[in-house]
């Protein structure tokens, strides 16, 4: 009886070994503890060292403690000492809104030719309802004063509305009108003090708020990252790393790393061992390339698969981020008002002035083959208004070594076209004759093509388009992952729309799959028959 019982648990163990081998794939490419692998070594080496260090204190400056009457007056202050500081900036896209830096080329740039999909304008600065987001002082664009403040002050203060109050009160004939311009002064004195490298918030003020407001453009970029936990971002988590953006966007002479337009974010995919100075701006700068353990079969999709794919599994998880927005549809009126009306989110869903929107939290991103740079339908290409028009889509080929798969938000929208030049409009917006005032499109466009010299017929209707973000903030806990089975399953795989390759447990392929269930079968059964003939056969002694 208990050979029979030994026989028995031979032929299990027999078909667990085999049950085994197929699974061991499967089982290698599992979350390992991540702490072993090199990537996450290499990765604090590289940030070890999270404190940044001065050597001078500004509020000790004896040129901040002056009286200012004007923001152009403190940059005058800053350029004393920091002598080449505006002739760097002067030269970059954060000033210029043009991607070459070259007034000549007008191509691509929101001071140019460039258009999207959420607030379709810019208007070679001519909307000023852009113009918040500019560096220069009192809305002045280029003709005005660079705004150091914009991006090295922490005070958090209202420098514009604070000059506008002293000028207020200095012309006032009430002694306490001056004495309240005075205590005004010693609060711009105590904010001038407040100088340092940029923070989340000095970038975030108009990076979060991209397109026309709070996580309107960027679904991986909002004001929830302003003081996120790691759960939401494990290098800006507060209770984590706690980096600025500037940890991996990088700086040489004001030019911050990042993509432009059209140009990627790096010329090549390097590692800080390989280039030290290189920018942190891509995952391998300081993971590598082979981040998880060397017998990791995570390794292996590297080359193929963005660390973003994987490691950003979802995106806007706390605010919600806008999916569509439909311009046909503004111009409504509620007794003959204009009106706003809000949705789930407590976000509007319509608005006189802008149209119809949706918005979307928790969002799994659409994937696409990304080689770092995109391309763009500016109001100066001809389009295809019977097919929806790609204002901004990934470049990549699989045979280019650059290319990734990579994560996006995919926005959708409804914008004006020209009926007969078949090109995308750029209407004005904001100000006394924008459309946001008057709610005459028409009029607006052709105040808006005037001002980019683009011939506008006068007859418009509207197209649908789209616009490609890469998602590549919000990077979740390693714990919380996407696990291999999200993509390698037949039904619900991720990667379901990239058909250019083979996925094991995603695709069809008839012949290996029936010398691969033959072979199964075929090892099932001879192990069955052994384990039944040494049964019988030893059942047969024992009798």
């Amino acid at each position: 009886m208990k050979k029979r019982i030994l026989s028995i648990y031979g032929l299990a163990a027999a078909l667990i070994t085999i049950l085994l081998c197929f699974l061991s794939p499967a089982l290698a490419a599992m979350p390992e503890n991540a702490e072993d692998a090199p990537g996450r070594r290499l990765a604090r080496q590289a940030v070890k060292d999270n404190k940044q260090w001065t050597t001078t204190d500004h509020k000790k400056m004896e040129i901040l403690n002056k009286d200012f009457t004007s923001g152009e007056e403190i940059t005058r202050a800053c350029v004393s000492c920091h002598s080449e500081a505006a002739t760097q900036f002067h030269k970059t896209i954060h000033w210029t809104w043009l991607a070459s830096g070259d007034k000549s080329d007008l191509r691509y740039g929101k001071a140019g030719f460039s258009v999207n999909n959420f607030c379709i304008s810019g208007n070679a600065m001519e909307d000023k309802g852009c113009l918040g987001c500019h560096t220069a002082w009192n809305q002045k664009g280029v003709q005005g004063e660079v705004n150091c403040l914009k991006c090295h002050n922490s005070s958090g203060f209202n420098f514009d509305e604070a000059f506008s109050d002293i000028r207020g009160f200095s012309e006032d004939d009430d002694p306490e009108a001056h004495e309240m311009a005075k205590d005004i002064q010693q609060e711009i004195k105590k904010a001038v003090g407040k100088v340092g490298f940029p923070d989340r918030k000095n970038c975030g003020d108009c990076h979060f708020n991209g397109g026309g407001g709070d996580g309107v453009k960027h679904g991986d970029l909002d004001t929830s990252l302003t003081k996120p936990n790691r759960m939401l971002d494990v290098h800006m988590g507060t209770d984590g790393k706690n980096f600025t953006c500037t940890r991996c966007h990088t700086t040489v002479d004001h030019h911050i790393a990042g993509r432009i337009y059209t140009n990627p974010a790096v010329d090549s995919r390097k590692s800080l061992i390989e280039d030290d100075l290189a920018p942190k701006i891509t995952c391998e700068s300081c993971h590598s390339a082979i981040p998880h353990k060397n017998d990791s079969k995570m390794n292996d999709h590297t080359d193929v698969v963005s660390c973003q794919a994987c490691h950003i599994p979802s995106f806007a998880r706390v605010n919600p981020t806008m999916m569509l927005w439909d311009w046909s549809k503004a111009g409504k009126m509620k007794d003959k008002k204009p009106y706003v009306e809000d949705g789930e989110f407590k976000k509007p869903v319509y608005k006189t002035i802008k149209g119809e929107f949706k918005w979307e939290k928790n969002v799994i991103p659409e994937y696409f083959r990304f080689n770092g740079s995109l391309t763009s339908t500016t109001a100066d290409d001809t389009i295809d208004p019977g097919e929806i028009v790609k204002v901004s889509w990934p470049v990549g080929e699989k045979s280019d070594p650059q290319t990734r798969i990579f994560p996006f938000k995919i926005h959708r929208g409804k914008q004006p076209y020209d009926k007969v030049h078949k090109k995308l409009l750029a209407p004005i917006l904001s100000g006394p004759k924008g459309f946001w005032t008057t709610l005459d499109m028409n009029d607006a466009i052709e105040r808006g093509n005037k001002t980019l010299g683009i011939t506008y017929s006068g007859e418009f209707d509207y197209a649908k388009t789209t616009y490609a973000v890469p998602i590549t903030h919000m990077v979740a806990p390693k714990e919380n992952a996407l696990a291999c089975t999200q993509c390698h399953i037949r039904e619900t795989s991720r990667l379901a729309n990239i058909t250019d390759l083979y996925m094991p447990g995603r695709d069809q392929f008839r012949l290996v799959d029936t010398i691969g269930w033959v072979s199964v079968l075929g090892a099932f059964v001879v192990v069955l028959l052994h384990g039944l003939g040494r049964f019988f056969i030893r059942n047969g002694r024992e009798d």
